[in-house]
């Protein structure tokens, strides 16, 4: 049986995300959304991950558009919205979801 650490995540610029790498730390993993009422949520994000990454914390951020099309725009344009406006997160590539 897999686990989350047998996966990789792919950024925006290219390189990936190991989540192998995070072993040891404290994950939180969220989906989001720009486009969404809960847009907001970036705030509390960013603050706890200013507050706990040096003391091992890491929340992956993984947009996805599948939602009513609540993620609208290229990874690089969800970058740049979530860095003017709310937060300065490591992001991820947006994703599509399976059930």
């Amino acid at each position: 049986m897999a686990s989350i650490y047998d996966f990789k995540v792919a950024r925006p610029d290219g390189s990936e995300l190991n989540l192998a790498d995070n072993k040891g730390k404290v994950m939180v993993i969220v989906n989001t959304a720009t486009g969404c009422g809960f847009t907001p949520q970036y705030e509390p994000l960013e603050s706890m991950y200013r507050e706990l990454h040096d003391s091992g914390l890491e929340i992956v951020d993984i947009p996805c558009n599948q939602f009513g099309g609540q993620a609208p725009g290229s990874d690089e344009e969800i970058h740049e919205f979530c860095t003017l406006h709310y937060y300065n997160l490591p992001s991820d590539e947006e994703v599509g979801c399976k059930r």
